[in-house]
């Protein structure tokens, strides 16, 4: 996909990926991945992030930063999820990633960005224009966007367990701010903290 994408005249790809849309608890967090025509060679074992053993994962993460030039990370807090919605808040996320390209010099405006799904969330919530494609199963398929889905959970599980320290009656670092029962059962229990999205707790 992305030499086909450069064959249409774009001279980079920016592979995107999201994490953390569904829990109750952390941020939601957008890997972006700079995707050039000279990119030939990608780290070993690099797929889907859901794909690859939570014990691997940091390694390929290591690894992908060492392969590709320029990689970014855009987050949005529980509060902004409660506020704008998950939609909302995963553009803002994007568009936060894309400043951090352009700070590292990547010429973003003259890009595509290429979305994992077949919904196009980005381009309402864009300060500049910028072309977005959407592939269905773009984490499997596509080099940039898997290696975005990688960078992206490992920074979020990261900051999951930090949490955990920070909240260590509510297992965040295990179940990553899932609804899981016993997640839920720490909820009723101690209350909401805030990292949860408030507007998605319901029992």
């Amino acid at each position: 996909m992305e030499s086909r994408l450069i064959a249409q005249g774009y001279p980079r790809v920016i592979g995107c990926d999201e994490v953390g849309r569904g829990p109750l608890a952390g941020p939601a967090v957008i890997g972006l991945v700079v995707w050039e025509p000279h990119q030939t060679q990608w780290p070993e074992g690099l797929r889907d992030s859901k794909a690859i053993s939570e014990k691997k994962r940091p390694g390929i993460a290591e690894a992908i930063r060492e392969t590709f030039t320029y990689c970014a990370i855009g987050e949005s807090s529980p509060q902004e999820i409660d506020d704008g919605g998950i939609v909302k808040a995963l553009a803002t996320a994007v568009v936060r990633g894309l400043r951090g390209l352009a700070a590292q010099g990547v010429s973003v405006g003259s890009s595509v960005l290429l979305l994992d799904g077949s919904h196009d969330f980005v381009t309402p919530h864009l300060p500049h224009p910028l072309t977005v494609v959407t592939k269905e199963k773009a984490d499997r398929d596509c080099v940039s966007v898997s290696a975005a889905s990688v960078i992206a959970k490992v920074h979020r599980d990261a900051c999951m367990v930090r949490f955990g320290e920070e909240y260590p009656e509510y297992g965040f670092e295990r179940h990553k701010g899932y609804g899981s029962a016993g997640h839920r059962e720490a909820i009723t229990t101690h209350g909401v903290t805030p990292l949860h999205r408030k507007t998605w707790i319901h029992f």
